[in-house]
């Protein structure tokens, strides 16, 4: 599997993990808390671990194609949810020892 994470500085970060995780849990499996949350696409999970300072986000997925997509769905959502912090894009880095 091929792993990326990021972080975004937020004190929303538990707001913005439950609601991304509502929002995609209208099309795939979602399991989540206010502090850790999981959706699984088709190719792949996208895990969501919030703090009183950082989302943290993590893509695992079986083809870099289906992490890319991943990452640019889970990016478009949480600025488009958090577009009162003018966030700017995501940097994702490769945490699989690749």
């Amino acid at each position: 599997m091929i792993r990326t994470t990021a972080v975004v500085k937020t004190e929303f970060a538990s707001k913005y993990l439950v609601q991304m995780c509502k929002h995609f849990a209208h099309k795939v499996d979602v399991e989540y808390t206010d502090t850790h949350g999981e959706c699984r696409f088709d190719n792949g999970i996208a895990m969501f671990d919030a703090d009183a300072a950082c989302l943290h986000l993590a893509v695992e997925g079986t083809t870099e194609e289906a992490v890319t997509w991943a990452q640019s769905v889970l990016e478009s959502h949480l600025l488009r949810f958090a577009f009162r912090e003018h966030l700017e894009g995501l940097a994702w880095h490769r945490s699989d020892g690749a």
